[in-house]
């Protein structure tokens, strides 16, 4: 049983050098690692053109899914500086919220006809889809269809564009 709990893998996030995510990305793969590597596209101008790039939702970190035996090989790869921790432990991120910037980055709005009224500042949970069992706070109406709710991942928040549909208000 000891050795099945060793060999179970579990995201972390990493905090590496400045600019440097995709480089490290690359030597993560290289090294057999299972990570992930969060990016949106953004329209950049500069002097004479516009073009879409595809950058990191969160400058500077990357997620990567690992053994407890693969934990110091990890922190030798290039570009890598450190784990995220808190009290000098590293942070374990849950599933749940690797699947939510997933869904954030490929989320397309739905059709809907609801026409509830939605209160920023209102705490909401999701009770269906992947994100189902994920609390945070309501921010903004984004039209009829649609609203912004932060949620805390990896000690920051996120702002996830979620279908009404798919919440409830809590309390």
């Amino acid at each position: 049983m000891d050795k099945k709990k060793k060999a179970e893998k579990v995201w972390y996030a990493l905090y590496v050098k400045s600019r440097t995510e995709k480089k490290v990305a690359i030597e993560l793969a290289g090294g057999g690692f299972d990570y992930y590597l969060p990016l949106e596209k953004r329209l950049k101008q500069w002097s004479d053109r516009k073009k879409w790039v595809e950058e990191p939702l969160f400058r500077s970190y990357i997620f990567v899914y690992i053994t407890q035996k693969e934990y110091y090989k990890v922190l030798q790869t290039r570009g890598v500086v450190k784990y995220i921790s808190f009290e000098g432990k590293a942070v374990a991120v849950p599933q749940q919220q690797i699947d939510a910037i997933k869904i954030y980055l490929q989320e397309i709005d739905p059709i809907l006809n609801e026409d509830q009224q939605w209160e920023e500042g209102k705490e909401v949970e999701v009770m269906t889809g992947k994100l189902i069992g994920l609390k945070g706070i309501l921010i903004k109406a984004n039209g009829k269809n649609r609203v912004k709710v932060e949620i805390e991942v990896v000690g920051s928040a996120i702002i996830l564009n979620i279908p009404r549909k798919q919440l409830r208000i809590i309390g």
